[in-house]
């Protein structure tokens, strides 16, 4: 089970972090249980244009940590890492490969064997951004019920040219898909050129009904607004001018940046919680990076937390699934 961040932990490893940077960018990060986590290079730039460095990755996360951690908390984490910064090498790291002290490896299960990081407490998490890890991408469901997901997610993912505000609009009409099935969705930047929608699932929600209820929303959503949005998957034959709704991340093991995440673009920008009345054509997601985020959750509070609590029965949508695919 997933330890709780204190605002005294925040503030002092904020402290430290200070120290380290003021100093030669290497040292080790004292936490209250007495663990140590060795931290280097905080000098580096990660962010060339901006000259955000390593350090300005950890303090966000750091910043941070009470909002994001609930998110990934005890879930296997998959690390795109970034040892040079975005515009160096990069490579996709599932399993964990090395025993470290305090760090949280853990074997997930019997048919995927192998030592994963699982985000038990802030420990963990701060280890795989040390190692590179830019952006966080948890699984869907929880190491200790794995085969339940928790949240189903579609991603808006805009063709080559598209304005954003044709995003804004697509999210406008998942938003009247899930109201007609009496669900309610999560909505946040991707952090990207797009936006995410989770859906809260509950519990017992296996991947197979998880996985056919995200298709028939998409599939309402493109069959209700063709000229907008589509779910073909050859970006060749998608129609110009038309935003990819993708319902094929829900499925075990996949992941997609969570909310708080920074990811790995230029600006640093983060996919960051929105209120539904937030949906307008001048929204801009290069408005949430890692110099904003923060103050932006201490003037409207955690809008994720809010948005994910209390999951509608998918009873109902599941019946008008069967029903779409007999017809």
């Amino acid at each position: 089970m997933a330890s709780r961040i204190t605002k005294r932990e925040v503030t002092s490893l904020l402290s430290q972090l200070e120290e380290i940077e003021e100093g030669n960018g290497d040292g080790t990060l004292q936490f209250a249980d007495g663990r140590e986590l060795p931290v280097s290079s905080l000098g580096k730039t990660y962010f060339p244009k901006e000259r955000y460095t390593k350090g300005d990755l950890l303090r966000y996360y750091v910043q941070v940590a009470p909002v994001i951690f609930p998110v990934i908390a005890d879930r296997p984490l998959a690390l795109k890492r970034f040892p040079g910064g975005i515009t160096g090498p990069s490579f996709y790291q599932q399993k964990a490969t090395t025993k470290v002290d305090g760090v949280h490896i853990e074997t997930i299960s019997a048919e995927q064997s192998g030592p994963r990081y699982v985000a038990r407490d802030l420990f963990t998490f701060l280890y795989t951004v040390q190692l590179g890890t830019i952006a966080v991408h948890p699984w869907l469901s929880r190491a200790d019920s794995l085969e339940h997901p928790d949240a189903l997610v579609l991603d808006l993912d805009p063709g080559e040219g598209v304005k954003f505000t044709r995003v804004v609009e697509v999210a406008d009409a998942v938003g009247e898909v899930l109201a007609s099935l009496k669900l309610k969705g999560a909505l946040k930047t991707s952090g990207s050129r797009g936006l995410h929608i989770f859906v809260p699932l509950p519990g017992e929600t296996t991947w197979g009904d998880a996985a056919q209820l995200a298709e028939v929303i998409a599939r309402r959503v493109a069959g209700h607004h063709p000229a907008i949005a589509t779910i073909e998957r050859s970006i060749k034959k998608r129609p110009k001018g038309t935003v990819y709704v993708d319902y094929l991340q829900n499925a075990r093991g996949k992941t997609v940046a969570c909310a708080y995440s920074v990811r790995e673009k230029p600006g640093a920008t983060v996919s960051t919680p929105l209120a539904w009345d937030e949906l307008l054509p001048d929204l801009d997601p290069r408005d949430f990076t890692i110099v904003t985020v923060p103050d932006r959750v201490a003037e409207v509070g955690d809008l994720w937390k809010a948005a994910i609590a209390k999951p509608r029965s998918i009873a109902k949508a599941l019946r008008m699934a069967d029903a779409d695919q007999d017809g």
